[in-house]
């Protein structure tokens, strides 16, 4: 079939599985709208109205990190179990009060409430919403294709989200941004439990506990047994790992001699980064149906981000630093979260998908937690271009497993 026919742009509204893609697509964009311009005016907020430390605001990442550790797995059984609709409400709804309280108060307890009430908002949306695509959509060989246009519409709505909401605060306020976009996020959340269908989805027999445990061992059963999903594991948390230097990104551009008014540029080059980030996407749409592509695409990624961190690390300038910003943040980063979501989608069963997928948000949550920590330390030795070098040799491993790596076949039964 020609690509033309086969693009999402060629969409026939009438054919329910289309519609269904369309509407996925088109609620990712409008959440990650909210979400970055949140997370745009959330910062500046913390540090110019609420004056946090810099403890303080590494502590606000680390409660984030450990909520979604305690959550991911629970919320991913109750989305296998009882609905894939019906969390991703919730989660909209947790969301947006964390969203409007970060607005509303100054005093750190409060603050530190509302970074765990926006973790478990995300923890309920995690898994949930590739669980529900995949149900609902109900054709494998699409699944993949619409994926990877979900990382494109995210990149897209997180841009239109910081222009928008940055101009909001330049307007009105941080404040203001921040409660708005936390209101704009409860609408998305009407918009999910309005349009997305749950027709396609077998609810779990039996009583709550013993549903919620049977389908949970099954999940670990097939994670344990599937050689290809511990490798997107332990990839995931290396990766993870290795991209919490993405915070010092900003001091290492200064210290390279960004312009002066460094808030401006680096909003200027994020938003440069997620066109890369969308353009390598959408290679990776136009062939990730072939055999191997996704480890092979996982691979590339990955030698890219190198390149990017060391050419950040060893840069003469801040131009020459601000490529390898791109080649890492646009690229690697992108690419390779979007690549291993479609891998485990590929290796899982539809009654056990969603755990599966919160199997793999917390191999990202562990390897933040601890490539926060380790890295902090190198960094407090060491200084940023080490740490930088350390997180290219962690992501040069990483390279090594995959490319290394060899398919095993097809996945096997969650029931076996």
């Amino acid at each position: 079939m020609p690509r033309k026919l086969r693009s999402l742009r060629y969409v026939n509204a009438s054919n329910p599985t289309q519609a269904v893609a369309r509407t996925f697509l088109r609620w990712t964009g409008l959440r990650a709208v909210c979400h970055r311009g949140y997370v745009l005016t959330s910062g500046l907020y913390f540090v110019v109205h609420d004056r946090l430390s810099a403890a303080q605001l590494l502590l606000l990442g680390t409660a984030m990190s450990l909520t979604l550790v305690l959550s991911d797995i629970p919320a991913g059984v109750w989305s296998d179990a009882f609905s894939r609709k019906w969390p991703l409400v919730i989660g909209h709804g947790l969301l947006a009060a964390g969203m409007v309280m970060t607005g509303l108060v100054t005093a750190f307890p409060l603050v530190l409430v509302t970074q765990v009430l926006t973790a478990l908002g995300w923890a309920c949306s995690i898994g949930a919403d590739v669980a529900w695509l995949t149900d609902e959509l109900n054709q494998p060989a699409r699944i993949a294709r619409v994926l990877a246009a979900r990382g494109r519409r995210d990149l897209a709505g997180g841009a239109a989200g910081m222009i928008g909401f940055g101009v909001l605060a330049r307007a009105a306020g941080l404040a203001a941004a921040i409660v708005t976009s936390g209101a704009a996020m409860a609408v998305v959340g009407l918009y999910v439990a309005v349009r997305f269908p749950e027709d396609n989805f077998v609810r779990a027999s039996g009583r709550l506990w013993a549903a919620s445990l049977a389908v949970f061992g099954r999940g670990l059963s097939l994670a344990r047994r599937d050689r290809e999903i511990w490798l997107i594991f332990a990839a995931t948390m290396l990766i993870n790992a290795a991209s919490m230097t993405t915070r010092l990104f900003p001091l290492q551009l200064i210290h390279l001699g960004f312009p002066s008014d460094p808030v401006l540029w680096y909003t200027g080059l994020s938003i440069l980064a997620s066109v890369v980030g969308m353009a390598a996407l959408r290679l990776v749409e136009a062939r990730i149906d072939g055999a191997g592509v996704a480890r092979r695409a996982y691979a590339l990624a990955c030698f890219t981000g190198v390149a990017g961190l060391v050419l950040l690390a060893s840069a003469p300038s801040a131009l020459i630093g601000s490529v390898g910003v791109l080649l890492a943040s646009g690229v690697a980063y992108n690419v390779t979260r979007a690549v291993s979501e479609i891998w485990v989608n590929r290796r899982t069963t539809s009654e056990v998908r969603a755990t599966l997928h919160s199997f793999l948000s917390q191999a990202e949550s562990v390897g933040e937690i601890i490539g926060g920590v380790a890295l902090a330390l190198v960094a407090g030795s060491a200084g940023s271009s080490v740490t930088l070098l350390t997180a290219a040799a962690l992501i040069a491993l990483t390279c090594l497993l995959v490319a290394r790596s060899r398919t095993d076949g097809p996945a096997p039964s969650a029931r076996e």
